[in-house]
């Protein structure tokens, strides 16, 4: 990819500032000393001196062949509680509130608490990876680089577009899920949904064209009242589960475990709800998409990906424990239940049966949030993937414009115009629940390849970093799950594929399908395979890339720290004079 440069014609450099009256180096945005009005007609203007990323050099400066650009020039405006709450609670969002309601009704309570545990455990491996990854590089385009360096450049091609195209898509549909949810009050059902779709996307995209300092404080607001209200149902519902509430149901306990019981479906049950659980859970490897946006990744990182385990463990295992047991699975309520119908939330039908009148209001509320909260991420994943493979040649290169603020503001509007897709829910809810099945479709196992993609570049970085000659003790950041976790995060991964293969071929009740109905239902739920397998072959044919070898792998070029080994014995030394809390502390917070 170092050749990309020569051609463009752009500067090469190490992300060393470059000479120009006005700018600054990579990384940094320009200044203006006109007026108001002046800087902010000026801020949308290219920037020439910025680009996504530079071409990578080795120890000696010299262009390394064939490896993908590997320094970030966005604004690094992202700052330590931003990360901490994008972290938390930036993915909370549909697929816990809503999702876990098809969940539930395919699988049963049980099925439900296994299937999230299990991709929660492979999750956090997952992040513990990236979080090692995006320490020791912290490079615009984040999982997509990582691929080309360490496994293949065609693969980081398919993993980059796979990773855009699921963002693109989810924008819509979490467009049409707010718009949906407002149906809940009396007030709003007359209205036309399309109103509701215009004023969304105006909002979400004016968040994001306020660069990442806008995005972070929009989900910095936006986490703390999601994280607010799961910690607030986990406690109401434990005192609906004990009878607490005068005039509810009484003692409920494990009632509804055992009838109509634990388990929905068999074993098929528990499979279906994979996918599901891996939908709930996208979105959290946007941590090391922001490490190219943080102004000290070195130190953010790590805390932020520690909090991923608790979010894993809090917000979704002990609150969708309790669903389990205040709403059995074959509620009528939960039939039908789709990604897109909050009324078919079990938090929200929870709170019902309980009868309870004024919660399921505040639950809507929340989802509302939770929905606009997915819709400004997908904006933000979007734009910064397809930036950045622009700026790579793998993209139309206007998509790779940063204006003056060190925003993609090109990339931006384009991914902000998938938006306009939700205006279809005014051709009628036949159409447009035809049209969302497909594109759900697009996105429904994007996550678990990027998330195998990341667990085998860890592995592959490790071998080259021993090869190398690197010891671990020179790593800012070190995975806890080890690059074992990393292996076992891979295996499974590849294990949902096949799960969700089988439950595609052969979906719960497929004996009543007609073969029209079979093969729709296998590409609703495998589109994403024959996507990502195009693209790759695609750009192999096309580039003739193979795949890396162990000593073929860069690891020195997209450093941020430049004299890493003696900030890291100042911290050890620091860290020694501790007390024991305050290491334990250290270690899981």
């Amino acid at each position: 990819m170092a050749g990309i440069d020569v051609e463009s014609g752009h500067e090469k450099g190490s992300g060393s500032p470059s000479v120009h009256s006005g700018q600054h180096g990579y990384g940094e945005t320009e200044v203006s000393n006109g007026t108001k009005w002046e800087n902010f007609r000026d801020s949308f203007k290219r920037n020439p001196n910025a680009r996504m990323a530079t071409e990578a050099l080795d120890e000696d400066g010299r262009p390394l062949p064939d490896q993908p650009p590997a320094e970030p020039a966005l604004s690094m405006k992202l700052k330590d509680r931003h990360l901490q709450m994008i972290a938390i609670g930036g993915s909370i969002g549909t697929g816990l509130f809503v999702g876990s309601g098809s969940a539930l009704s395919s699988g049963g309570p049980a099925s439900l608490v296994l299937a999230y545990g299990l991709i929660g455990i492979m999750l956090f491996c997952t992040v513990q990876a990236l979080g090692e990854l995006a320490v020791a590089f912290p490079v615009a385009g984040s999982f997509a680089v990582y691929a080309s360096r360490f496994i293949d450049p065609a693969w980081g091609f398919a993993m980059a577009w796979n990773y855009a195209l699921s963002w693109l898509v989810t924008l819509p549909l979490e467009i049409v899920a707010a718009s949906i949810t407002l149906n809940f009050w009396n007030g709003a059902r007359g209205t036309n949904p399309a109103a509701w779709v215009t004023i969304f996307l105006f909002v979400i995209i004016s968040i994001n064209l306020f660069g990442v300092r806008g995005y972070g404080e929009a989900e910095f607001v936006f986490s703390i009242i999601k994280v607010t209200a799961v910690v607030g149902f986990i406690i109401l519902g434990i005192i609906i589960d004990t009878g607490g509430v005068p005039g509810g149901n009484g003692y409920i306990g494990a009632k509804y475990w055992y009838n109509p019981g634990a388990f929905n479906n068999g074993f098929k049950g528990l499979c279906s709800v994979f996918v599901t659980a891996a939908f709930s859970f996208s979105g959290t490897e946007l941590v090391g998409l922001c490490a190219a946006e943080t102004e000290n990744p070195r130190k953010t990182l790590p805390k932020a990906v520690k909090q991923v385990f608790w979010r894993i463990t809090l917000f979704y295992m002990v609150s969708l424990t309790i669903v389990g047991c205040l709403v059995p699975y074959n509620d009528e309520h939960l039939f039908g239940a789709s990604s897109t119908d909050a009324n078919a939330s079990p938090f929200v039908i929870a709170v019902n049966n309980a009868g309870i009148k004024v919660v399921p209001s505040i639950m809507n509320v929340v989802i509302l949030i939770a929905v606009l909260s997915v819709g400004n991420s997908s904006i933000y994943g979007a734009s910064r993937t397809i930036a950045a493979l622009a700026d790579r040649g793998q993209a139309p290169k206007i998509l790779g414009y940063i204006d003056r603020s060190g925003r993609p503001l090109v990339a931006i509007l384009f991914s902000s115009a998938f938006g306009f897709i939700s205006y279809i829910v005014a051709a009628g809810p036949d159409t447009s629940d035809q049209a969302f099945a497909w594109m759900m479709a697009i996105s429904g196992l994007a996550a678990i390849f990027n998330w195998a993609s990341i667990c085998l570049c860890h592995i592959r970085f490790r071998q080259a970093w021993k090869y190398r000659g690197y010891t671990l003790d020179e790593l800012a950041f070190r995975s806890q799950a080890t690059v074992y976790g990393s292996w076992a995060g891979l295996i499974f991964n590849l294990l949902v594929l096949v799960a969700q293969f089988w439950t595609g071929f052969a979906p719960v009740g497929y004996a009543e399908m007609t073969t029209n109905e079979l093969v729709e239902n296998f590409f609703k739920a495998y589109l994403a395979l024959p996507i990502v397998a195009s693209c790759y072959i695609i750009f192999k044919i096309v580039k003739k890339t193979r795949f890396k070898r162990i000593n073929e792998i860069d690891v020195t070029s997209g450093r941020r720290e430049m004299d890493l080994p003696a900030i890291l014995a100042a911290e050890r030394a620091e860290q020694a004079q501790w007390p024991k809390w305050k290491k334990i502390w250290h270690i899981i917070c």
